[in-house]
């Protein structure tokens, strides 16, 4: 069995030193993922952290969810839904069959409920019967940007197709002041969902630095339990807030949503 820490294709898993359990997956040594192999709700990653806290005001505790992962990484998110909502069927598509196979090999099995698939984000949810999924979470990312591809109205209403009337989707963005990104695409989920709300570190939603944020969407306007979420995001070791409403109104600031290129 190859050692922990082997390079392939770019990708490294390599131990933390400063937590036993802890592995990281890097690409060309810029860090993806973390997984503790020995406890699974343990997220070293703020922006991964939001998801959670999101995922989890967002359904009754304990609850199995069907859910689709655009991205798969070293799957932290999925092994988190396993510990927390056990028999929670999952579909995880990772485009990069050298992720899967590292993954596969050096981290502990997933549950059985989890299917990992070798596909393009975009036609993998194309493929998808509607409302089917209690949750999509993308976090689709190719040389440290999001496909443009996967960020269009177009394909957001393909995952609103396959969402039911409870579900939510959360999508990580990477960004930098002044935000023009977020900005988009939040102006772009908007376009089709009744509530969209955007979390992150209160330095990055003020725009003062590179980071990280997290877009939610949902069908139902007053779906989000607004308050359990910003408690839960206040409480976090990197305390965190949102932008709702009218606040995410100004924040969106007449940004047009992103949409297919017109052949």
């Amino acid at each position: 069995m190859p050692q922990v820490g082997r390079a392939e294709h770019g990708l490294t898993l390599v131990p933390d030193r400063t937590r036993p359990g802890g592995r990281i997956l890097l690409a060309d040594g810029v860090p993806q993922s973390y997984v503790d192999v020995t406890d699974p709700t343990y997220l070293h990653f703020e922006y991964v952290r939001r998801i959670a806290a999101t995922i989890d005001v967002s359904a009754p505790a304990g609850v199995p969810l069907r859910a689709l992962h655009l991205g798969g990484g070293a799957l932290t998110l999925p092994r988190y839904l396993g510990a927390t909502r056990p028999d929670s069927a999952q579909v995880v598509v990772e485009r990069d069959p050298a992720v899967v196979e590292l993954v596969a090999r050096e981290l502990p099995a997933l549950p059985a409920t989890v299917a990992v698939r070798v596909a393009d984000a975009r036609a993998a949810v194309a493929a998808e019967p509607a409302d089917g999924f209690d949750l999509v979470v993308a976090d689709v990312y190719q040389a440290a940007r999001m496909p443009a591809h996967v960020g269009t109205v177009e394909f957001v209403r393909e995952v609103a197709r396959v969402l039911r009337p409870d579900g939510v989707y959360l999508v990580n963005l990477t960004d930098l002041p002044p935000l023009v990104f977020s900005r988009v695409q939040a102006a772009t989920l908007r376009e089709v969902f009744a509530e969209v709300c955007l979390i992150g570190a209160r330095r990055m939603l003020g725009g003062r630095r590179y980071g990280n944020l997290v877009l939610a969407g949902y069908h139902r306007a007053g779906r989000l339990p607004l308050e359990r979420l910003a408690s839960r995001l206040a409480r976090d070791p990197e305390p965190g807030g949102l932008r709702h409403g009218a606040e995410l109104t100004t924040f969106v600031a007449g940004a047009r949503p992103a949409r297919d290129p017109q052949g």
